[in-house]
């Protein structure tokens, strides 16, 4: 958290995918009380008056996400990242009124989640309606696919709802994300953040990438060059997140940056099988390597005996 904070992001969410599900085992029973960790943490470091946003992951079926909302809020965090993994073989309509029931309890973060790693497709009408959710105050866009990007991106703008904020979670195209705007006429819908997991690690370069973005979108004209970063930003994304082992390695690819920089121990995971994979740490040498710009090495190098005190 201290470390998250000092590089200068805007928020975190907490009890999410690269927090870890098991967290929820009761054989851990470790949700409280890293949301709870998280949040002292968060409130007792300095910030510069910097506003920041608390994001607490919600699953399940409508009683454990209810539960789950209800815990978050009294520990104060602002909205709830809602997860569907529960609600893969259920019609949309039912879907909705789930949403819905959990927003009375805390705002909702969607989250269009790709099926490989446990989402499911959900349509354009679909989104439409959860759009339709007063509490609704953002929405990550997770499916690694252009087509459903733009299913949400249209739902939104058809909704009318210009105080629903969209994030990226599309590891593979994030800075086209967020350079691409959407919708006609003359003042476009921008995606204007990344709720990523790629952002966990070499985080106070992403931050000023993101701030080097915003400022190239409002001067226009935009570089080729940007393709070529893109690239390069996706070829690091896929040694960190395996894509070439189904994403068996995700958690345990950002553990080993964060190990490698001294903020963790270890890279062990709740779940002894998740690890990394055969030649992922090759993969994870050549492209702290190859893309050298977006490694953070020598702005942790410089904090990180304040940070572990």
């Amino acid at each position: 958290m201290r470390y998250y904070i000092d590089a200068g992001v805007g928020g975190i969410a907490v009890g999410v995918h690269s927090t870890q599900f098991e967290i929820r085992d009761p054989k851990h029973g470790l949700y409280e009380p890293v949301l709870r960790l998280a949040a002292e943490t968060i409130g007792a470091w300095p910030r510069g008056g910097r506003s920041f946003v608390k994001i607490a992951g919600l699953c399940g079926r409508t009683e454990q996400a209810v539960r789950e909302a209800e815990l978050a809020g009294g520990l104060g965090y602002h909205a709830g990242l809602l997860s569907l993994g529960a609600w893969r073989n259920d019609d949309e309509r039912g879907i909705v009124r789930h949403c819905a029931t959990v927003a009375r309890t805390l705002p909702l973060v969607g989250f269009y989640l790709q099926p490989s790693v446990g989402g499911r497709i959900l349509s354009h009408r679909f989104w439409r309606e959860f759009a339709e959710i007063p509490q609704v105050v953002a929405i990550k866009i997770a499916p690694f696919n252009r087509y459903q990007t733009l299913d949400v991106v249209r739902a939104v703008i058809a909704s009318g709802r210009d105080d629903i904020a969209l994030y990226t979670g599309n590891d593979d195209n994030i800075i086209v994300d967020l350079l691409t705007p959407f919708g006609p006429g003359r003042r476009p819908r921008f995606i204007v953040g990344g709720l990523l997991g790629q952002w966990g690690v070499w985080t106070e370069r992403a931050v000023a990438l993101l701030a080097e973005i915003k400022r190239a979108r409002t001067r226009g004209g935009l570089s080729p060059e940007w393709l070529r970063r893109n690239a390069a930003l996706t070829d690091a994304n896929a040694a960190i997140f395996d894509p070439a082992h189904g994403f068996a390695g995700c958690i345990p690819g950002i553990h080993e940056i964060l190990r490698r920089q001294g903020i963790f121990e270890t890279t062990a995971c709740l779940n002894p099988h998740e690890r990394l994979s055969p030649g992922q740490a090759r993969e994870l040498d050549r492209v702290s390597r190859e893309h050298a710009w977006l490694v953070d090495d020598a702005f942790v190098g410089r904090h990180l005996s304040r940070w572990l005190a």
